[in-house]
């Protein structure tokens, strides 16, 4: 891919997230919800301590920073940031109404990170780095970041058989508008789902001590038009396609979501499609 290409493909993504952050706004509490378990994987992983400088990347609303805030304690601080301006107005105005002290917001590009070398004890990044561009070059700039030996736990989706919750949705905007999801040459969301090739990124970036690890993360609703609504709303790759179909295309696609939930439905009542998570995490070789 050609620098210009690059850059236009950093655009288009940046942009898609900018249309859809108002939804995410909405759902924010709701986002972190179903999030809460790999947040708290992520800080375990990442050791975060009281007293510890934090960085969380691609943040979206902010919710795994937020709760990096309550960890690090008084003596610690976060900067909580995203690349879309949009979304990290979202998290400061979530950070002062919880009147935190420790936290600060940046808009910051994870590929290009705005940070001094050396500076942080710690970096989160909860299910962004697949939509990098560049995702070698991104833990390449975590690296600098960090101070030596500090510690990178970062979260991707993994396959998309393993991950029901949005390849259905994926599927079925193709199926029925014709327009490929993601587009090709444009990261998606199971675009870093190979647990080797995740390791071997985090390991050829500059860390050691590299794992990698699954974790099951469903996705729950009350109801199909509960799950809908927050689909619609907040699915990046397909939210502005599915917002710009007609009445009957999108009749279509609700019917024919219907009937694919069915089949991987796990719950007795309401909704609950499966999911699975890779956590990745490392530590810091000093640059020699």
């Amino acid at each position: 891919m050609d620098t210009v290409t690059t850059q236009q493909t950093r655009a288009h993504l940046h942009a898609m997230w900018a249309a859809v952050a108002p939804a995410w706004a909405d759902y924010a509490e709701d986002v972190d919800r179903r999030g809460a378990a790999m947040t708290e994987r992520l800080l375990a992983d990442a050791q975060v301590k009281s007293g510890d400088r934090v960085l969380e990347l691609a943040s979206g609303p902010g919710g795994a920073g937020l709760r990096a805030a309550a960890v690090v304690g008084d003596h610690g601080d976060v900067v909580i940031s995203d690349v879309v301006p949009e979304m990290v107005a979202i998290a400061a105005s979530r950070a002062s109404a919880l009147r935190l002290r420790n936290v600060t917001t940046a808009t910051l590009d994870l590929e290009a990170i705005d940070q001094p070398d050396h500076t942080f004890d710690a970096a989160i990044c909860r299910e962004g780095l697949m939509f990098a561009v560049e995702p070698a070059l991104a833990i390449r700039e975590i690296h600098r970041v960090l101070r030596p030996h500090g510690r990178l736990a970062l979260s991707v989706w993994g396959s998309r058989d393993a991950n029901p919750w949005l390849a259905i949705v994926i599927n079925a905007v193709t199926a029925v508008t014709g327009v490929q999801v993601p587009p090709p040459g444009m990261p998606g969301p199971f675009a870093l789902a190979d647990h080797d090739q995740l390791a071997d990124l985090v390991r050829q970036g500059g860390f050691d001590q590299v794992r990698v690890d699954t974790l099951d993360v469903s996705l729950r609703a009350p109801s199909f038009d509960a799950w809908w609504a927050r689909t619609k709303a907040v699915a990046g790759p397909v939210a502005t396609i599915i917002a710009k179909l007609d009445a009957d295309t999108s009749t279509g696609l609700q019917s024919r979501l219907r009937d694919d939930i069915a089949h991987v439905n796990t719950a007795s009542t309401g909704i609950e499609l499966p999911g699975l998570a890779l956590i990745a995490s490392g530590r810091a070789v000093p640059s020699t």
